[in-house]
Formats: structure tokens, C-alpha cells, sequence
């Protein structure tokens, strides 16, 4: 069985007889190696909280970046190969610039995540390029008034009957190029343990703190006692991009009861 599947492991495009894309599962076994990032909407907001052990002390840790500013009030949030997650990160950027030259608005959500999305899904199908290894959260407020100009939006996007126009949105994208939306989610190592503590433990409604200690207490299930030197952590409301200092990261473990001993 090994020897059939090294048949088709070797081309992102050929499907095995089964259905499957070796080469995206391969990519998605990277990601699940990756760093663990979690993301919570709250009421009002939405929540990165994300790990990143240091190789060394002589390293500065201001260099290794988990949590992304996309246009001043979207973000997001990478596991897997760094520089795959950079990648994607600029995608996001470049889609969230013309949005705003061609609109004279910041883009919804959605709008950037299914941008990445497609980017993302078009390495497996084309020959000679290989599956991105990394995911990310996108997330951010709908609906607030652009930080940049003070401006509320007024475009309609990509909304469909039923869907949520404004308030906190978050979206998975994977390495097959599909975008998800949750309410929240985790990605990398131990995101199977993170997920399902938070699939137990998270309630709508949840205020800006909640929301924060809600996301360190599901990064737990994945990392042991991290510490505010380990920790990028972020808060994405009306007003844009809150990313937490280590002063601030050290006081959010002690409110979450999980500053070490």
C-alpha cells in the first residue's frame, strides 16, 4: 500500500484513487508541527493568543512575529513554516490595499479570508508548486468605523441571506485553500486538545477579558505553562489592532490564573 501512495504523493495535482492529495495532507501534517495559535470572538472583539518557543537567548524576541497587522484593523494569525505564513500574510495585505483603493473602504473579513483562500487553493491544482505549509485565523470587527479615517463602511460585500454583516468574525484558512468561519478556533500542535476545550468551554457573549482569558486557558491545553516572553497576544476591536507588550502579557497570565509559579 506504501508504494501506491508514493505514486501519486509526488504531484499536488493527481488526486489517488481514493480521493486524497497526499501533498495537502503532508502540508497539513506541517501546520499540526507549527507553533499553536489560538483565536476567540468575544462580544465586541476578537482574540490571538499564540505561542512561540525561542530557539535561544540570544535571539530578540520582538523578531519572531505570530500575530499580523493586515490594514490597521484586521489580523492574523500563522502556524506552520514561517515563511509560508508570511506569504500569506502579505496576500492578505495586498487584497486589503486594492480593496480600500478600488472602494475608498477597509474590506469585511470574509472578503480577505476568501482571498487567501483562493491563493492558497490555486498551489493544488497547478503543476510545479507545492501546498503552502502553514494555516491561519483571520479575524477582526465588522461594521466599526475604519481606524485610519473614522469612517463607518457602507459597502455591501460579499454578504449572502442570512449571514452576519457586522461584530467580531473569525475564519480558518487551511492548507487546501478552504476558509471556515468559528467562533473560535486554534490551529498547530495541539490544536485537537485546544479545539476541544474550547468546543467545552466557550459561550457567546463573552466581554473583551473573557474572551482574552478564554484563549490563554485553550493555549494551555496545548503549551505548558507559558510565559509572557513565549506569548504574542493581540486583541482585534473597533479601534484596530491592540497587540499586548510583555508587561501586558505577564498581567493577562496572572488574570487567567496561569502566571508560572
Amino acid at each position: 500500500m506504501r508504494s501506491d501512495q508514493q505514486g501519486y504523493d509526488r504531484g499536488v495535482t493527481v488526486f489517488s484513487p481514493d480521493g486524497r492529495l497526499y501533498q495537502v495532507e503532508y502540508a497539513r501534517e506541517a501546520v499540526e508541527r507549527g507553533s499553536p495559535v489560538v483565536g476567540v470572538c468575544a462580544d465586541e472583539a476578537v482574540v490571538f493568543a499564540a505561542s512561540g518557543p525561542r530557539r535561544s537567548s540570544l535571539m530578540a524576541a520582538e523578531s519572531i512575529e505570530k500575530i499580523h497587522d493586515l490594514d490597521g484593523r484586521l489580523g492574523a494569525a500563522s502556524a506552520g513554516h514561517v515563511a509560508d505564513g508570511r506569504r500569506l500574510v502579505d496576500v492578505g495585505r495586498e487584497f486589503a490595499q486594492r480593496e480600500r483603493l478600488r472602494y475608498g473602504e477597509p474590506p469585511r473579513v470574509e472578503s480577505v479570508a476568501k482571498a487567501i483562500a483562493d491563493f492558497v487553493q490555486e498551489t493544488t491544482q497547478t503543476g510545479g508548486t507545492r501546498p503552502f505549509g502553514a494555516a491561519l485565523l483571520v479575524g477582526g470587527v465588522d461594521g466599526a468605523p475604519d481606524p485610519l479615517t473614522g469612517e463607518s463602511p457602507h459597502r455591501g460585500g460579499d454578504s449572502v441571506p442570512g449571514a452576519v454583516d457586522s461584530g467580531p468574525r473569525l475564519y480558518e484558512v487551511d492548507p487546501s485553500g478552504a476558509p471556515t468561519e468559528y467562533h473560535a478556533a486554534a490551529v498547530g500542535h495541539g490544536a485537537d486538545e485546544s479545539r476541544a476545550f474550547l468546543e467545552t468551554e466557550y459561550e457567546p457573549g463573552l466581554d473583551r477579558a473573557g474572551g482574552t482569558t478564554l484563549a490563554l486557558e485553550a493555549l494551555t491545553e496545548s503549551v505548558d505553562e507559558p510565559t509572557a516572553a513565549e506569548l504574542d497576544l493581540a486583541v482585534l476591536d473597533a479601534d484596530g489592532i491592540d497587540s499586548f507588550g510583555p508587561e501586558r502579557r505577564a498581567s493577562a497570565l496572572d488574570d487567567a490564573g496561569l502566571a508560572a509559579s
